[in-house]
């Protein structure tokens, strides 16, 4: 019940950001607090009865968010589990020494870092973002968290789309709440 009512709060915009995509645009789910936290209980609920018991250490010690969306979920995630949150962002945006990973786009290449402190040795990951497409930029970021040691249980994403098999690129399972299939 609660998934149809998280994707009814869901818009399209048709032929954004170009000609023949179908944008699903997260923005008014967050405009409704009552859907909002629809959304943020779902992700806790599934976390805690689905991927907390099958992780060795039976928690999940850090929630990575993607640059952007994945700092709006990710931060409010990582708080209900008492994990901590670390962002992925575009390259030159964190300051410090960063670890870096690159990924293709439907136009180029981009690159993605992390601080190379924000992830210890050992430390089991859970990477949030709105939506998985091929999956370039949540490979990108579990690249990141194994060259800092770390393990991803899963990537938790509102939306996939199935049809670009995405999922098959990544290093753990892969959690959606609404799958589009055309």
């Amino acid at each position: 019940m609660d998934v149809e009512y998280i994707k009814s709060h869901l818009r399209t915009h048709p032929d954004f950001p170009k000609k023949g995509i179908v944008f699903l645009d997260i923005f008014p789910l967050l405009r409704n607090p009552l859907a909002f936290e629809t959304l943020i209980t779902h992700c806790v609920h599934h976390l805690t009865s689905h991927t907390i018991p099958t992780s060795p250490s039976r928690k999940i010690d850090v929630i990575v968010g993607l640059d952007a969306r994945g700092f709006l979920l990710g931060p409010l995630i990582a708080l209900r589990l008492g994990a901590a949150f670390v962002p992925v962002r575009k390259q030159g945006k964190l300051p410090g020494q960063c670890v870096s990973a690159s990924y293709e786009k439907e136009y180029g290449v981009d690159i993605f870092e992390m601080q190379a402190d924000a992830i210890q040795a050992g430390q089991t990951v859970v990477v949030v973002d709105d939506l998985i497409a091929t999956g370039g930029s949540a490979k990108a970021a579990g690249e990141l968290i194994a060259k800092q040691g770390g393990r991803t249980l899963e990537y938790l994403f509102i939306i996939e789309l199935t049809f670009l098999k995405g999922a098959a690129n990544l290093d753990a399972p892969v959690y959606s709440i609404i799958q589009v299939n055309e």
